[in-house]
């Protein structure tokens, strides 16, 4: 069973799920002490510029984009907030499996600084409430469920393209070879959200820059780079333990 089939197996049965993390889960950094991205990056666009011109002709070009039924399901399976199921998706790229079970370092890193960085796009979105394409042009979304709850949710930045970045962010640092492929599946994870029609391409442009800014703020605090030498450790161990057995394998071929 393949990733895709195992991530819409769990959405069907935790239903529209909240992003949430375990009670115990503390975060890095507080909010405040990471960059605020209202003193540094523009306003989403207004609603009479050639820019937001440009998100009503990618909001139709997503809307064109779910007659592909394969990148129609992507859409839908990426709308997963849990980390969990995000972890499992993001494990084809990182190129082995992430969870609780299998790589509990991993999994600790991902959900504190997870946790961590999507806070930087709270502010933002209380501050602009902008209202998001769906609701605007009044037409439905590829995950109707979640329709009604988003409406009072602000679409500046997208809360799902920050979490997909930052993850990507920190599975780069753990396996720095995989970097392509985890840059390249954020990037479709962002994308996504336009072709559901839950965010304008500028929101989603938005969360890459403003999780980016605030990766560098994990380096300043001990706990987080001794989670990620944890990390980067039991990935060592994984890989060539999978490596030899591979060696194995092959030699008694």
């Amino acid at each position: 069973m393949n990733i895709l089939k195992k991530t819409f197996i769990a959405i069907a049965l935790c239903g529209a799920a909240l992003c949430s993390f375990a009670a115990d889960v503390k975060p890095y950094v507080d909010a405040e002490a990471l960059p605020d991205a209202l003193n540094y990056y523009p306003a989403p666009p207004d609603t009479m510029s050639p820019q937001f011109m440009y998100d009503i002709s990618q909001y139709e070009w997503g809307k064109k984009m779910r007659q592909d039924s394969a990148r129609a399901a992507l859409a839908v399976a990426q709308a997963a907030e849990t980390i969990e199921e995000m972890a499992a998706m993001f494990s084809e790229p990182f190129g082995m499996e992430i969870s609780a079970k299998k790589t509990p370092a991993i999994m600790n890193l991902l959900e504190r600084g997870v946790l961590t960085l999507r806070k930087v796009g709270s502010k933002a979105k209380r501050h602009y409430m902008r209202r998001r394409p769906y609701d605007r042009f009044n037409e439905p979304t590829l995950v109707p469920a979640e329709e009604e709850r988003l409406r009072t949710n602000g679409s500046f930045p997208s809360g799902h393209t920050l979490r997909a970045w930052s993850m990507a962010l920190l599975l780069i640092e753990v396996n720095p070879a995989a970097q392509d492929a985890l840059l390249k599946y954020a990037y479709e994870w962002g994308q996504s959200r336009v072709i559901a029609g839950y965010h304008w391409q500028s929101d989603v442009d938005a969360s890459k820059v403003i999780a980016s800014s605030a990766y560098p703020s994990l380096h300043a605090n001990e706990a987080f780079m001794a989670d990620m030498r944890k990390a980067q450790a039991e990935f060592k161990k994984l890989k060539a333990a999978a490596g030899k057995a591979a060696a194995t394998k092959t030699g008694k071929k």
